[in-house]
């Protein structure tokens, strides 16, 4: 989006009231009232808004002080605890009053209440109850202005449209309320219905949020991100969130995508009975996974569960670029079949492919530790332009991830790589691109939930296997240049590099060793896998070669022990070359072990693979390298080292000359 016009440094409030020229298609009609906002143009438009505010200065004002006063208030009451020594004493009592004031303050604060709620590891025990209450325990609008809705949306009353529906809604959220009711068909449904004046009183907070960012992006030097890009995109999705009929195509679209998963599970959309303000759908029993004892107690393995949500959003995030924005606690529940349901699919969002991919290569740097190829990373991220000098940034990195990531894959902490990059976004010029901020948000609400469940828990060491599995089986071009990239350094093949892909991807839900190596033995002898069919030739020949002179060199010593000959020191390459060889049995071992291996199944691969040329050419290339090793092993055993070896006797043999001690000045 291009930049707004540039501010005169001025006060936060004055810049609120000024008008913001932003580049935008011309709205359809001027709209009279705030209920017009979305319904006149159908979505997020920043310069609709901006009109419509800059011409009513004193709502601007009004909302200003509705927000800082409370907030004044809080802070009074927290300086004054410290200062008489209550903090600990008036705790619950600070927690009661923050969540009343999000409550009161509407669906923008609430949102942002309900992302606090899963951070356990940032909010103090007694204010994470507190805030765990806006996730389904709000104050419920009047039934009379829900059933007006349903009867505005759906064409008549709710008592004729449903068999039964419930007097007073059974949950009450950000957006809309729930009722649950039934279908005359006899299906058990969750009736949504959308809060009144909720465009207006969102979209006055997002124009207060875009004028702050603006006023922040061009006043403090620190902040180099786009921040408006970032709140449009947090604007555009509550936008889209108010919708209930593209929410109810989010739902369909979620479950083609990701229905297969055997323990996730989608709730039905009933079309007939939905629309804009109201959405009516499959009614899931079930526990929120926050309801940790309660959980247990019908035998469900909680953390397992979040285990299944993690592998749900990295497909999300890497596979189809599809995901679920806001998966805080009351939006996942724990069904009796132990199952993981999501629910309320209204904030959804979108990665592009080079997205996913950069995010792919990106942790599999990060975990190999190669600072160099994650700084190149952060330019295809968009993270840095083009033409930044990454030679300060790699190292960096280096000092920063080299101390976060501790020993192991199993150490990663995704908050503390992220605190550990912001902290590091100050020094070099950093951008967070807008799409990242939601990604962001998923993740740590999702690690939050899971350290509420178990406080080691780490979801990165749980993603590397997901990720190690699509690095070994993705077919795309940048993935292949990955891997080829990690495995393979200065004409050397790494095979711990290797043995740790494998060891991760056997572990990954649906890794099988029989597609795997079809889809190996496909790219190997495709065009793109010219490069690794090279290398591969010329690693097979340097195995085989040091296999043969290990065994030669341990056939000889065995000879010269039994004769009483001085046993020969082990050479040092034969050294290093036992290190390969003790890879590729850890290799052969993990293939083992891997779901679905079984030898009989290569078998009628063998005669296909002997009669490509690909195959040919491979053994042509290691009977050559082999010669060749051979052939300059016999010169230098013949010619080379027995010359040299009378050259040392001759030099041995020579009478040698000093100075005696006295001519040394």
């Amino acid at each position: 989006m291009p930049e707004p016009t540039a501010f005169p440094t001025s006060s936060l409030s004055e810049t609120l009231v000024e008008r913001d020229s932003i580049s935008s298609l011309p709205s359809p009609k001027e709209p009279t009232d705030s209920a017009d906002l979305y319904t006149e143009i159908g979505h997020y438009d920043p310069q609709v808004i901006n009109d419509y505010y800059r011409r009513r200065p004193l709502k601007i004002a009004s909302r200003l002080i509705q927000i800082v006063t409370p907030f004044l208030s809080f802070g009074m009451g927290i300086w004054l605890d410290k200062l008489r020594g209550k903090q600990k004493k008036n705790q619950r009592k600070r927690a009661v009053q923050m969540r009343e004031i999000i409550t009161k303050l509407g669906p923008t604060y609430i949102k942002i209440g309900q992302a606090l709620s899963s951070r356990p590891d940032l909010v103090p025990a007694s204010y994470l109850e507190e805030l765990a209450l806006l996730q389904d325990q709000l104050p419920p609008f009047d039934n009379a202005i829900a059933y007006q809705f349903i009867e505005e949306e759906l064409g008549n009353s709710p008592d004729l449209i449903y068999a039964e529906i419930t007097p007073d809604p059974v949950a009450a959220a950000s957006l809309g309320q729930v009722y649950k009711g039934k279908l005359k068909t006899g299906e058990m449904v969750a009736i949504k219905v959308q809060r009144p004046d909720l465009i207006g009183n969102i979209s006055l907070d997002v124009y207060l949020m875009r004028r702050i960012a603006s006023w922040a992006q061009k006043n403090i030097k620190q902040v180099r991100s786009d921040l408006i890009a970032i709140a449009d995109e947090f604007a555009g999705r509550i936008f889209e969130e108010m919708d209930y009929e593209l929410e109810g195509r989010n739902a369909e679209r979620f479950a083609e995508l990701y229905d297969y998963l055997p323990e996730i599970y989608i709730p039905r959309i009933y079309w007939e009975y939905t629309g804009r303000r109201v959405l009516t759908m499959e009614w899931i029993t079930g526990t929120k996974l926050t309801n940790l004892p309660a959980v247990q107690a019908q035998g469900i393995d909680a953390t397992h569960l979040v285990e299944v949500g993690v592998e749900c959003s990295l497909r999300q995030l890497l596979e189809h670029g599809f995901f679920h924005a806001d998966p805080h606690p009351g939006n996942l529940l724990a069904t009796p079949d132990g199952k993981l349901a999501y629910l309320d699919f209204g904030m959804m969002s979108r990665i592009q492919p080079y997205q996913r991919y950069g995010l792919i290569e990106a942790v599999v740097h990060l975990v190999n530790r190669d600072f160099e190829a994650l700084a190149r990373d952060y330019v295809k991220l968009e993270f840095l332009t083009p033409d930044t000098d990454l030679r300060p940034i790699v190292p960096a990195l280096t000092n920063v991830f080299g101390n976060a990531l501790g020993a192991s894959v199993a150490e990663l902490n995704f908050k503390s790589i992220t605190d550990q990059m912001s902290a590091m976004m100050y020094e070099f010029p950093f951008r967070v691109p807008a799409y990242y901020a939601l990604i962001i948000r998923s993740l740590v609400t999702l690690e939050g939930i899971a350290i509420g469940i178990n406080p080691n828990f780490k979801v990165l060491s749980k993603a590397y296997p997901y990720i190690a599995k699509r690095l070994l089986t993705d077919p795309s071009t940048e993935l292949r240049s990955s891997l080829r990239d990690l495995l393979f350094k200065d004409g050397s093949f790494r095979w711990n590099r290797l043995e740790n892909l494998l060891k991760n991807a056997r572990n990954s839900q649906d890794y099988n060793f029989d597609s795997v190596s079809q889809q190996a033995i496909d790219f190997l002898f495709s065009e793109r896998g010219v490069f690794i069919r090279e290398r591969l030739a010329d690693e097979i020949v340097k195995a085989i070669d040091m296999y043969s002179r290990r065994f030669f060199f341990n056939f000889s010593t065995t000879v010269r022990e039994q004769v009483g000959m001085a046993v020969q020191e082990t050479p040092t390459e034969l050294r290093e070359s036992s290190k390969s060889l003790e890879h590729i049995k850890n290799i052969i071992d993990i293939l083992k072990d891997t779901p679905g291996f079984d030898p009989m199944t290569l078998l009628p691969l063998i005669p296909n693979l002997l009669s490509k040329p690909e195959t040919h050419q491979m053994g042509q290339k290691i009977a050559g390298g082999l010669a060749q090793k051979m052939a300059a092993r016999l010169i230098r055993n013949l010619l080379l080292e027995p010359s040299l070896a009378r050259q040392q006797s001759k030099q041995s043999s020579k009478p040698q000359y000093s100075l005696p001690p006295a001519a040394v000045r």
